[in-house]
């Protein structure tokens, strides 16, 4: 997420060329969050997710697998989740079949649903604020317009 220039807290992604923020979030099969955390730009998007999941480990108790993208393969990633779950989990990644080509990734696209809702939220579509805090709280608040069209 790109910063203007009244942001306090930033970091530089070398691999994205973009100096700003990142949020890393873990939702359910409706889209709705369950972990979430705002990291400056040079955190890896792996010490991202398990700084989201120590971040809601008390509210993870039912989660018996998570669905990744590429960036999460690896042992030591899933090792680290079990630990932090404290529970056997699967961590199954989602990849790609062909570089260089578009297909709809099964239940992927849910994660991409739910930063498309953080997006239509003015304040968020670019990282306004000075703190990380400020940001982890309004990107909650977002989440509560989908929470309440579906009481």
């Amino acid at each position: 997420m790109k910063n203007t220039d009244t942001a306090d807290q930033k970091g530089y992604d070398a691999g994205k060329k973009v100096s700003g923020i990142k949020r890393h979030i873990a939702v359910d099969t409706l889209g709705l969050p369950h972990a979430i955390a705002v990291t400056t730009a040079e955190v890896t998007d792996r010490n991202g997710a398990l700084q989201a999941l120590k971040r809601c480990r008390s509210s993870l108790g039912q989660v018996q697998g998570l669905l990744c993208d590429g960036g999460y393969t690896g042992a030591p990633f899933a090792e680290s989740v079990q630990e932090i779950l404290g529970k056997p989990v699967t961590v199954q990644i989602a990849k790609r079949s062909k570089l260089h080509t578009f297909k709809v990734m099964p239940r992927r696209w849910i994660v991409e649903r739910s930063f498309a809702w953080l997006e239509k939220c003015r304040r968020l579509w670019k990282n306004c604020e000075r703190k990380l805090d400020t940001s982890l709280q309004l990107i909650h608040l977002a989440f509560l317009a989908p929470l309440l069209r579906r009481s």
